[in-house]
């Protein structure tokens, strides 16, 4: 485990400003870096908290605020009127916008003096459908999406369903799903899969039993630790095989 430093950054993207949060291992590198891609939660001290956690594994972590474009200093909890707000901000993003700030993202990271060895992109609830959405830029040489909702059937802002995008995914993909998730039924999980297969996209694809939404955070009622600790551990085998130091 490193030792690491965190602090806020402010990155020009497409006409707005970011105020992302940044954790990274203290020493001269080269270290490869990940995008954690926030619930719709804001970037709250959940998704501080795993940041943090890449940076000790050696990575310099980077959270963007992928609702900045409305609400500055976006973080609620979890409650059923934080879930209304979280969700209201979600309708009104879109792709573009999305994957340009994934975008801007990655080329903070990488003209950080200790970066090396490649992209990684982890994201939880909207954020594992944004960082699938975002799997298919080129920039990225791995990801990990937990839970994320809505793949199968829409696209943020409107237009075909991002599914219809795996083609483009060039890079290995893992993806976690609960059983019992009430937003992502089993049979938009099965065709992920199959579409995966179809097009010969290198992936892995978990479905946890009796497990919910939100199973990683361990801040929600919902949070499950066998669960939570084995996507974990399968997120990093990932990401030291493809984020390799070169």
């Amino acid at each position: 485990m490193n030792d690491i430093r965190t602090e806020r950054i402010r990155i020009p993207s497409d006409g707005a400003q970011l105020d992302a949060y940044l954790a990274y291992p203290l020493g001269d590198g080269p270290f490869p870096g990940v995008v954690v891609v926030q619930e719709i939660f804001g970037v709250n001290a959940h998704i501080r908290d795993v940041t943090e956690r890449f940076a000790c594994e050696g990575y310099i972590a980077i959270a963007p605020p992928i609702y900045q474009r409305q609400v500055t200093d976006f973080e609620v909890g979890y409650d059923n009127a934080s879930v209304r707000l979280g969700r209201q901000y979600k309708d009104k993003t879109t792709a573009t916008e999305l994957l340009a700030d994934l975008r801007a993202e990655i080329a903070y990271l990488k003209q950080i003096p200790a970066y090396g060895g490649g992209i990684g992109s982890i994201g939880f609830c909207f954020g594992g459908h944004v960082v699938y959405l975002g799997a298919t830029l080129p920039e990225v040489d791995a990801t990990a999406s937990f839970y994320g909702a809505g793949i199968a059937t829409m696209t943020p802002g409107g237009g075909v369903p991002t599914i219809a995008r795996t083609p483009e995914i060039a890079h290995p993909i893992v993806l976690f799903f609960g059983s019992e998730d009430p937003l992502i039924p089993l049979e938009q999980v099965d065709r992920i899969e199959a579409t995966l297969q179809e097009h010969g996209i290198p992936h892995a694809l978990y479905r946890y039993t009796g497990v919910t939404h939100g199973f990683f955070c361990d801040r929600r009622d919902s949070y499950d630790a066998p669960a939570a600790a084995d996507a974990w551990d399968k997120t990093l085998a990932l990401f030291r095989e493809r984020l390799a130091v070169t």
